[in-house]
């Protein structure tokens, strides 16, 4: 008897012991629950305010409102169309990667950040792509980069770059890609003589055809697809005792390194 009255009295003792530990533990669950409510509560309140507080407001009437940087050819109004909902409107509402989105569906722009600037100012940063020549279409003349990218020429602009023939404007950019590709390699093969080019014909990519100006001339040029810089270069020294004997001549191929053969 007296051994299961000492068990009894432990079994009280244990309960009562472990008792505060479930309160305490209520207590600090209760006690977190309330630090989230008041936060989320707070978060709430801040917002509120950074959403229709006026010293956040976008003005229309403040030319730093917006401002645009590496903006050289792009269109201007473009890029300002682009953030028209946001004037009137909190710094904090702007969706700054949608906005990002819509900039790089601009032809010009190859990559684009926006940032915000305390209290009320967007300030866009903007990397142009660089074209590399002229193309033409039955919709008028475009400029190409590297990437096939079709490009507006901005106005009153001037670009010393060749027309590219052999590009279609229902072609995808990759094909478009490929077709550029081939003909910076050509620009780098020919050097420094590639500036005397006003075309580069491309169309079929193992038999490039030129045209440059001799003596004031247009010609067109067969130059193959091997040894541009050399066939280029013989045919300028021979050019004059060529035009001596053939002066109506105004094709040329020269995919043979030990000859060329004039073609009425």
């Amino acid at each position: 008897m007296a051994r299961e009255s000492k068990k009894s009295s432990a079994t009280k003792s244990g309960s009562a012991a472990r008792s505060p530990i479930r309160w305490r533990m209520w207590l600090g669950i209760a006690g977190g629950g309330l630090l989230v409510a008041t936060s989320a509560f707070a978060a709430m309140k801040v917002r509120q305010y950074v959403i229709h507080d006026p010293e956040f407001t976008i003005s229309r009437d403040r030319p730093d409102s917006l401002t645009i940087e590496g903006l050289k050819y792009t269109n201007r109004a473009k890029v300002r169309r682009v953030f028209s909902a946001d004037f009137g409107g909190s710094i904090f509402s702007v969706p700054l990667d949608e906005r990002r989105r819509r900039l790089l569906a601009i032809d010009w722009v190859e990559d684009a950040s926006v940032s915000r600037v305390w209290p009320d100012r967007l300030v866009v940063r903007l990397r142009e792509r660089t074209p590399v020549a002229y193309v033409y279409f039955g919709t008028g003349v475009l400029l190409i980069d590297a990437y096939g990218a079709l490009l507006e020429p901005p106005p009153a602009s001037h670009f010393g770059f060749p027309v590219l023939k052999g590009v279609r404007q229902d072609e995808t950019e990759e094909q478009r890609r490929e077709r550029v590709h081939t003909l910076l390699l050509f620009q780098q093969e020919m050097g420094y003589l590639a500036k005397d080019l006003s075309e580069v014909d491309i169309s079929d990519a193992e038999n490039i055809r030129v045209v440059t100006q001799m003596d004031r001339r247009a010609v067109e040029l067969i130059m193959g697809d091997v040894n541009f810089a050399n066939r280029y270069q013989n045919f300028a020294n021979h050019y004059p005792e060529i035009h001596k004997h053939l002066p109506e001549a105004k094709i040329f191929d020269l995919r043979l390194d030990d000859r060329i053969t004039a073609r009425e």
